[in-house]
């Protein structure tokens, strides 16, 4: 008896609309449930796949221009601007909704159409699923995913707004037709109305995007004064230390700014890199800088899941390596927002001050009438001291007598440490100019700063500015007396025992142990003048750095003007001329002056052009040298790698396009891992690639979107996506039957879960690659509307009609739908409102995403509660454990 219900139950678990093929009800119940599972989740990446083909499709349509042509003025050529024909706002609502929410959509109308117009439970219960998921899980991840310290903000607010009251009014819509209207019925014109809402919601979300209703042109939209930082597509970050009249983006207006390639180009050619790895990296920072919607991620996600073609040009560790060279380009390309402040300045600070104190050891070991100090030592700061001066020079004057110098300690600050600091003399000599130093500094554990006194003679008579140095040295030996300082200026003598066992490595000097100390004559205020006549610098190089001297003193404050003079190089065409005014602060010395170069696209003769001093002010005179001729040379070998880079960046672009124009390089990505970039494939792209690699190569036969304008692409995507859809729906309520669980059941879990996730993996990458987050969450309520609109209200029209003309009636029973759908609903408010919350209150951030670390996971953990809540309410309905409606 027991194996006759048994036997009956399986029979009764193998009717679906295409499955099974063979007839398997004899099987095991546990091999047939483990086969299904597999299937289910072997076909939620197939439609993962074709999803990214139909939504490559989509970005051909929507991104379709047309010219739009702009006077200039009589006898000047028109301005030609390319525009897209596509709103933004009706784009993300219509195709692209339809493009990420298109297996839910599908299985809810082959559902009722395979069940002969009757209703099911599987896509209504997917589709209410998979907006819980997408609103309170995917929303969760997305605040705890921003790195500590950021946020992100939804720019977007007033189309937030239409669409979050929209996806509200389609849930409470629901239960009012199954509830309150006509209750465990759909009639006609109740089916009309819930499609109709699409429309209606596309229209509103159109009007309040163009600013068109009155009411919002009351409602002014702020930051709260807060400065959105994130993803450096832009370089604005990057761009607050670099030269203000450069475009780091390298795009302009739509198009490729030719000037900012060139500037870009000049950067990359000194890393020593070939012109295919140039042009990939040209082709990496032009990638970031194109604007990019949900689809991208969501294509990119797909990708990233099945070890397809990357959207962005990968990056070799040799590469990256070499972006280390120049943090610039390291922070627009390679950089996280951590590298986009002080650290990018530690960084290029710490090469300076290294290369600074190289050069002054090799100065004073070249010197023959200074002793010879040893080689630079490169210091270490890991686990160990770093002892050094606070500056590698200071210019103090003669009349100054006594002033103290700082010595600093980083790195390990829990040990004792000892150095000895002796002088030696320069130009400038003991007892002479100077008082002779040799004394140790003892750093207390934790003390990071000691000061010493030295102290300056003070002759009255004129003579040129002298240096003499001070040098830091380890200490080694016990028992002896020494000169000690304890950092206030008054010394004692003291027998120190300096080591201890395992001590003796603890502590290193750091770049700054040399430190030159220039005696300025304080009886002249300078003269100020050029060091050379002539400066010769390539067209390539960007800016010439000149040189402007103030010698034989350095007395307060003086100032001089300058302008360049236009000869044989055009001012705006050669170079950008100038003047001004050139200020020398107390004690300063020396200042660089920068003259923008422009690089010409044709091959031209050497051209130059003159900086000239005048008129200077403080009491400083003009030097021997008032004026410098800069010689512009052409640069052949720049210009010819630039228009190769420029090819094979056009090139390397167009691998790296969402859509495919032509089935060779459909197949061609098809076939091979990463897209054939096997350089940077890893391990998971590998398995994953042959894990797929059927979907890929059956898909890869689907018209590429290059043709027809991705219309034949989109529909026939579509139809291989309802194809597998249908499998989908087989699969799912076979395998909920075979293990025990209900259609609803299955439908808010399994399903919803894995047409879900591209869309959990594509909100996160944007989340923390955007600088808002709007193609994060913020798209995440249209789509749920979209979901309702068209996945049930176009089923129940075509049920309902069918029903009408038959003289019966469409019948949707209430029960477990209409109770999930409540208990959504009231999750989906209380989502919003901590939603609105969070951008409204310091304590989140003001903003939706990222924020302080504790209320951050705070509101994660309140959205995923209230996930669980939903699963487990509409679970314990289903069967039974809760009364329905």
């Amino acid at each position: 008896m027991t194996q006759n219900n048994g036997t009956l139950h399986d029979y009764q678990c193998s009717s679906g609309l295409l499955l099974p093929l063979i007839n398997e009800f004899t099987w095991a119940v546990e091999v047939r449930a483990f086969l299904y599972l597999f299937g289910l989740l072997y076909c939620f990446m197939g439609v993962a796949i074709i999803a990214d083909i139909f939504m490559g499709a989509i970005e051909k349509i929507t991104s379709t221009t047309k010219k739009v042509f702009l006077s200039r003025g009589p006898g000047v050529e028109d301005e030609v601007l390319e525009v897209r024909i596509w709103n933004d706002t009706v784009a993300n609502l219509t195709l692209m909704a339809l493009g990420s929410s298109a297996p839910e959509i599908l299985l809810s109308i082959i559902e009722i159409i395979g069940n002969n117009f009757e209703a099911g439970e599987l896509g209504p219960g997917t589709i209410v699923g998979s907006a819980a998921f997408n609103l309170m899980i995917i929303a969760g991840i997305c605040i705890v995913a921003i790195p500590d310290g950021e946020t992100r903000r939804i720019k977007g607010i007033r189309v937030f707004a239409v669409t979050a009251a929209f996806s509200l009014l389609a849930y409470i819509w629901l239960v009012v037709v199954l509830v309150a209207v006509s209750p465990d019925e759909v009639e006609v014109w109740e089916g009309l109305v819930t499609l109709l809402l699409f429309p209606l919601l596309v229209c509103m979300a159109y009007l309040t995007d163009k600013g068109s209703f009155p009411c919002w042109k009351s409602i002014k939209v702020t930051n709260d004064g807060q400065i959105e930082l994130g993803r450096k597509q832009s370089g604005e970050g990057v761009a607050m230390i670099l030269p203000s009249d450069q475009n780091w983006s390298l795009i302009k207006n739509g198009k490729i700014d030719s000037d900012a390639l060139v500037a870009f180009c000049r950067r990359v050619s000194k890393l020593g890199l070939t012109q295919e790895e140039a042009a990939r990296l040209a082709a990496c920072r032009l990638v970031d800088c194109q604007p990019h919607d949900r689809l991208y991620y969501r294509i990119g996600a797909v990708r990233s899941m099945t070890g397809s073609r990357k959207l962005k040009p990968q990056l070799s560790l040799k590469l990256q390596q070499a972006l280390k060279k120049d943090p610039v380009l390291g922070a627009l390309i390679l950089g996280p927002l951590s590298i986009l402040t002080l650290p990018l300045f530690s960084v290029q600070q710490d090469k300076i001050l290294h290369d600074m104190g190289k050069k002054i050891y090799e100065a004073i070991n070249d010197n023959p009438e200074v002793p010879d100090i040893g080689p630079y030592i490169e210091p270490d700061e890991n686990h160990v001291s770093i002892v050094e001066f606070q500056a590698f020079s200071l210019a103090i004057l003669e009349s100054i007598g006594k002033f103290q110098v700082t010595i600093t300690r980083s790195g390990r600050l829990d040990n004792g440490v000892a150095v000895r600091v002796e002088s030696i003399d320069g130009s400038a000599k003991a007892g002479e100019d100077y008082k002779a130093v040799d004394e140790v500094v003892f750093f207390e554990p934790n003390v990071i700063e000691k000061k010493i006194n030295v102290d300056i003679i003070d002759d009255n008579q004129y003579e040129p500015d002298e240096q003499f140095y001070l040098k830091l040295s380890l200490m080694n030996n016990k028992g002896r007396y020494y000169t000690v300082s304890n950092g206030t200026g008054n010394h004692e003598n003291s027998n120190l025992d300096l080591t201890t066992e395992g001590e003796e490595e603890s502590v290193h000097l750091g770049t700054r142990s040399i430190m030159e100390i220039t005696i300025l004559n304080d009886d002249q205020p300078g003269i100020i003048t050029f060091n050379e006549r002539g400066l010769l610098v390539k067209e390539s190089v960007n800016a010439a750095i000149v040189n402007i001297h103030r010698r034989n003193g350095t007395d307060g404050i003086v100032s001089v003007k300058w302008r360049t003079l236009p000869q044989t190089a055009k001012e705006g065409i050669d170079f950008k001329g100038g003047s001004g005014i050139i200020t020398f602060e107390h004690q300063v010395d020396r200042f660089q002056l920068e003259i923008p170069i422009f690089m010409t696209p044709e091959l031209s003769k050497d051209r130059y052009f003159e900086i000239e001093l005048s008129e200077p002010e403080g009491g400083a005179t003009i030097g021997s040298i008032p004026r410098m001729a800069i010689t512009i040379t052409d640069d052949a070998e720049f210009n010819l790698m630039l228009k190769r880079i420029t090819k094979m960046t056009s090139t390397t672009l167009r691998d790296f396009e969402v859509h495919h124009e032509t089935w060779l390089s459909q197949l061609r990505d098809a076939m091979n891992v990463n897209g054939g970039d096997l350089e940077n494939a890893t391990r998971f792209d590998y398995f994953m690639h042959f894990l797929t690699f059927g979907w890929k190569i059956l898909f890869a036969l689907v018209p590429p979107a290059g043709l027809l304008g991705g219309w034949l692409c989109f529909f026939t995507s579509m139809a291989v996506i309802g194809f597998l859809t249908a499998i989908i729906g087989d699969l799912a309520a076979i395998f909920g039957c075979l293990v025990g669980l209900k259609d609803g059941v299955t439908a808010i879990t399994f399903v919803a879960l894995g047409t879900s996730l591209p869309d959990l993996f594509a909100s996160k990458v944007a989340a923390c690659q955007e600088n808002s987050a709007d193609n994060s969450i913020g798209n995440i309520t249209g789509s749920n509307s979209v979901n309702v609109f068209l996945g049930l209200g176009l089923p129940w029209v075509l049920a309902s009609i069918y029903h009408a003309v038959k003289g019966d009636k469409f019948v949707v029973r209430a029960g477990s739908l209409s109770f999930g759908v409540v208990v959504f609903t009231v999750c989906a408010i209380l989502t919003i409102t901590l939603l609105v919350c969070r951008r409204k209150l310091n304590i989140f951030g003001r903003a939706e995403l990222g924020g302080p670390t504790a209320t951050k996971y705070i509101s994660c953990s309140i959205l995923f509660l209230l996930w669980i809540i939903y699963i487990l309410l509409s679970s314990f309905q289903a069967y039974g454990y809760i009364p329905g409606f």
